[in-house]
């Protein structure tokens, strides 16, 4: 009686013909899945494909429409508003270089450079609240980071380094003004995540580089609900809500509730 000869396969043959057998399963399933969307989409002689068709395309078009509409007006508000702010504010402007040039005879303005959407860097002003030597100091007061010492933000209740003029800056956000600019160049939005300096983002983790998916704000969402007084931690998953729920009206209603978040100077050192 003759008897079929099955070879006999080692660990490894067997691991290839099952790594085999799984890729073709798959490689079927997404073929199955082509075939359909084809059938359905794609063939003008397929009962009905024309239209769905005409459909899928006209949803896609209404998305893009919603969705560039959307930045259109974000974008104009943020124009507008700046232009007509730096306008406003000029006076103001010239009378905070002439103060803050009589303190101590530095430089009225304050560049760092700051990270932007997706990683891009621009330069960031504000009207300089800490003596000219401040960056220098920072690293002998890391010890008093509000938000601990390994923080990857540095906040500091009564720095030693903010001058009695720029207490009262920071407590009004006057120093954060000239960031107007920003927005009118479109570095910046008037509302969206507060920009970081390049040795934040360098720590950032994945979850937190989800700040970087829009173009920073002159205020948030956090900027109205405690500022510095929040970890870093609940900052990002506040800058997350923001972006997964933007709208024209959120930044209205944002804007209007960092007016009295300024006056009351709630979380500002």
């Amino acid at each position: 009686m003759n008897q079929k000869h099955v070879p006999v396969c080692d660990g490894g043959s067997q691991k290839g013909n099952y790594v085999g057998a799984t890729k073709l399963h798959v490689d079927f399933g997404r073929k199955s899945l082509v075939d359909q969307l084809y059938r359905g989409y794609g063939v003008p002689g397929y009962a009905g494909g024309r239209f769905r068709t005409f459909k899928a395309h006209l949803k896609m078009f209404g998305w893009a429409l919603v969705v560039n509409g959307a930045k259109f007006f974000k974008r104009a508000m943020d124009i507008v508003v700046s232009a007509v702010a730096i306008v406003l504010l000029s006076p103001l402007f010239l009378f905070l270089v002439v103060v803050i040039r009589l303190q101590d005879g530095g430089p009225a303005l304050f560049w760092q450079k700051r990270v932007g959407i997706w990683g891009r860097e621009f330069p960031f002003p504000k009207f300089r609240s800490m003596v000219t030597n401040a960056e220098k100091q920072k690293a002998l007061l890391a010890a008093e980071n509000q938000h601990g010492g390994d923080g990857i933000t540095f906040k500091m209740k009564r720095d030693p380094r903010v001058t009695w003029i720029g207490g009262i800056l920071r407590k009004l956000s006057l120093d954060e003004l000239p960031q107007l600019w920003c927005v009118l160049r479109g570095d910046m939005s008037l509302v969206g995540p507060r920009p970081p300096v390049p040795s934040e983002v360098a720590r950032y983790s994945i979850q937190d580089r989800r700040r970087l998916e829009v173009k920073p704000g002159l205020t948030c969402i956090w900027q109205v609900s405690g500022r510095s007084e929040l970890p870093f931690e609940q900052q990002v998953r506040l800058d997350a809500q923001y972006i997964d729920s933007h709208s024209l009206l959120l930044d209205i209603y944002l804007l209007i509730k960092t007016i009295p978040a300024i006056l009351t100077g709630r979380g500002a050192y």
